[in-house]
């Protein structure tokens, strides 16, 4: 076999297939097993990059849509009028809702006790935007006040307080006289609903009102007033929406996008991502190391070939090359088989989960213990939403390769040096 003809066929590449695919005693179970735990360490990494996608995203698409909204903004100049700037907003393409909102603290209480709460007055249209009714589930009664007396509790304050669908219950706040005092101003309010956003960190704060209550119960002084606006691509058009719409209106307006407005929390997340990716790297790059053993034992077990190889004319990069195949195939076969059962158990998750917690529950009815909760609801959500980032799971996928390369470079690089005198000697 001539040097020129290995090269311009290719012939590396079908040896290094052949040495994949053959039998366990020519050295194929060594890349085959490599392959095998390269596998194995890439599906829970990508049940945990689906998993770990799809609870920021379902916690930051429920904050967007029933918390901040897309886009804020404030009238600077005349902070207890944020609706003068509406018009102009509403004449902008891309705008999907726009509403006039007060937020303010307060103290509930109900037959079980008192808790503190966030109280927001907005007009009832924006529970019944497409986005609010994506994530807001009605437990009981209606999803928004009819009146400014009425008020919907997030299910774990009503738990928290015992408030049911018609119940009477109080709103304690601060009100400011004339002469600069404090003074505790208590306001009674009809339970009209109870609601969920299967995220109980919301739940446990919601106390929804609507504009005209939150003007009657929260001082202008100790509460804020803004516009709650909604965009068609509030994740790809938020900032270049802010700037639209602060061009848009006069001076002595503030337009804040929702990253701005929940930047700590959301870089908290992105932190948390990164981190996972980092661990996930660390994974791969010790399950590439087994390619690079097995790439050695290849070298061992083949020698024989390799100086059959070199008489024929094979150069020593030449033979570099079949191994640097060999690994490469090894690398990419894992990584598919790895990436593909991932992405299988990943988008049956939910499913998955149940199951688990089924199952789980089961034997631990028979030591008389309570029911097992994978996720508790308090701290995760009810259901993952399934995000597959596409560009995440190439680039983990184009890793694992190049570290299964990288790793068999050496042992590669010395099987390109062995002398075929000495190899055609020993056998």
């Amino acid at each position: 076999m001539k040097a020129g003809v290995l090269r311009a066929a290719g012939t590396g590449f079908f040896i290094a297939i052949r040495y994949l695919l053959g039998r366990a005693h020519e050295g194929g179970r060594y890349l085959r097993g490599a392959a095998g735990g390269i596998a194995l360490s890439l599906i829970p990494i990508m049940v945990t990059l689906i998993v770990a996608d799809g609870m920021i995203r379902g916690i930051t698409d429920r904050f967007l849509e029933l918390g901040t909204g897309h886009i804020q903004v404030y009238n600077f100049l005349d902070p207890g009028k944020p609706d003068k700037g509406i018009d102009a907003i509403r004449k902008l393409d891309g705008i999907r809702g726009i509403w006039s909102e007060q937020r303010g603290a307060g103290v509930l209480v109900g037959k079980k006790g008192k808790t503190g709460a966030t109280i927001r007055g907005i007009d009832p249209s924006f529970w019944e935007d497409e986005g609010s009714a994506q994530y807001l589930v009605t437990l009981a009664g209606e999803s928004h006040p009819a009146t400014e007396r009425d008020v919907v509790l997030g299910q774990e304050l009503a738990e928290n307080i015992g408030a049911g669908v018609g119940d009477m219950i109080r709103i304690m706040t601060i009100r400011t006289t004339e002469d600069g005092r404090n003074i505790p101003r208590v306001t009674a309010f009809t339970v009209r609903g109870i609601v969920s956003s299967g995220y109980r960190e919301l739940d446990s704060l919601w106390c929804i009102t609507t504009w005209e209550g939150g003007t009657r119960v929260l001082p202008p002084e100790l509460s804020s007033s803004y516009l709650t606006v909604k965009i068609d691509d509030p994740y790809g058009n938020a900032d270049k929406m802010a700037i639209r719409i602060g061009s848009a209106l006069e001076a002595g307006y503030g337009v804040f996008t929702w990253k701005e407005l929940q930047k700590s929390q959301y870089s908290s997340y992105e932190s948390t991502r990164q981190l996972l990716l980092f661990i996930m790297a660390l994974i791969v790059i010790v399950a590439a190391v087994n390619v690079s053993s097995a790439t050695s034992m290849l070298v061992i077990e083949r020698q024989r070939d390799i100086a059959v190889l070199k008489a024929a004319g094979a150069s020593p990069r030449d033979t570099e090359r079949i191994f640097l195949w060999g690994s490469f195939l090894t690398g990419l076969t894992g990584a598919v088989a790895g990436i593909t059962l991932g992405l299988f158990l990943g988008y049956f998750i939910n499913p998955i989960i149940r199951g688990l917690e089924r199952v789980l529950s089961f034997f631990s009815s028979l030591f008389h213990q309570g029911e097992v909760k994978i996720l508790d609801p308090g701290y995760y959500l009810e259901t993952i939403p399934v995000i597959i980032d596409w560009s995440t799971v190439f680039l983990i996928g184009l890793f694992t390769v190049l570290c299964s390369i990288i790793a068999s470079w050496i042992p590669a690089r010395q099987a390109g040096k062995l002398k075929p005198l000495d190899l055609l000697r020993k056998y």
